[in-house]
């Protein structure tokens, strides 16, 4: 089977300037008068990708009661985006309690469409989180935790979502994360493929943001919908405390090699911000460079915005990491 162009391809919805934004810089706002004396906008100017907007990046809001997790397509559409990417985990405060039964699952569905279609947005994809660990050694655990991801998927397909992301976490050892990993995907992604659902995995910390290994495990799979969601700042394979996530990193894999790995089994990807400088570049992200890596990829799908940094407020996090996405985009080739 073909690896790429699965069912529901992220590259579902054309995004005028009127949804992305005018860039900032004066390169990018370029026009035209036709023969009627109409100013046509300079189709070369808009970006090779769809803008979306991670959930994640408004968790502090969400979490701490500022924000209603249902307003997320609402204030999406005010900051300019056209896709919305979920997080499962900023619902739990409601289905948690209810077990995840169908009934609170189908609400979870019903509200979140509703609001998307009301603000005419796209429903890209869930970030799941918590389901159980699909690399873990014990053969009944993995299935256990393959068939926590069903409601999701089920979900995700209700929504119009073209995939969900999973984790891969488990094992530490590479010799059983390998085989552990190919056999939890390949029973998720063979439930998943009649739903139209891709399974995505991200370089989320562990033995998956070693770039290579996660591509193995996904030629090894070998399916249509299973493929990677490459995470701009996510390469962090051993931390100095795994306990601690801010303790601090201690074995890191290259981000733009991983990166480079990782594209060609990509059906979305992530661009993760954190700290910004005064010329309003990512601190210890080249985005330019990364998102040259994407484009050289062929990839044409939507890239989601994922502000994780504390200098800034989500808000202005969320907008710096939007307009620095527009403005690299305006210089690669």
């Amino acid at each position: 089977m073909k690896r790429r162009n699965f069912v529901k391809n992220s590259a579902v919805a054309g995004v005028g300037l009127s949804v992305l934004g005018i860039y900032s810089c004066k390169e990018a706002k370029k026009e035209a008068t036709d023969e009627t004396g109409m100013e046509e906008k300079d189709e070369s100017m808009e970006p090779f990708f769809k803008l979306s907007l991670a959930q994640w990046s408004v968790h502090r809001m969400i979490q701490n009661g500022e924000l209603d997790p249902y307003a997320f397509a609402s204030k999406a559409k005010e900051w300019g985006f056209a896709g919305l990417e979920y997080v499962s985990q900023l619902y739990d405060k409601e289905l948690k309690p209810a077990n995840y039964s169908a009934e609170a699952m189908a609400a979870f569905v019903d509200r979140s469409n509703a609001e998307a279609e009301k603000h005419g947005l796209q429903n890209v994809l869930i970030m799941i989180d918590g389901q159980g660990d699909l690399a873990t050694s014990d053969a009944k655990t993995r299935k256990e935790a393959v068939e926590n991801h069903y409601k999701w998927v089920d979900a995700a397909s209700a929504m119009g979502c073209h995939a969900i992301r999973v984790n891969l976490a488990g094992s530490t050892d590479p010799e059983t994360w390998v085989p552990n990993s190919v056999d939890g995907l390949s029973q998720l992604a063979t439930y998943a493929i009649g739903k139209s659902i891709n399974i995505l995995v991200e370089n989320h910390g562990g033995l998956s943001s070693n770039a290579a290994m996660l591509a193995e495990v996904m030629t090894k799979v070998g399916m249509d919908n299973c493929g990677t969601l490459p995470d701009f700042g996510n390469f962090c394979i051993r931390r100095n405390d795994p306990e601690d996530y801010g303790s601090g990193c201690a074995e890191m894999y290259d981000a733009y090699k991983g990166t480079t790995e990782l594209m060609p089994f990509a059906k979305a990807v992530s661009a993760k911000s954190h700290n910004f400088d005064e010329a309003g570049n990512e601190t210890d992200i080249d985005y330019t460079r990364m998102l040259q890596i994407v484009k050289d990829a062929g990839y044409t799908g939507f890239i989601g915005v994922e502000y994780e940094g504390d200098e800034l407020g989500e808000v202005e996090g969320i907008m710096a990491t939007k307009n620095l996405m527009l403005s690299s985009a305006a210089k690669i080739a």
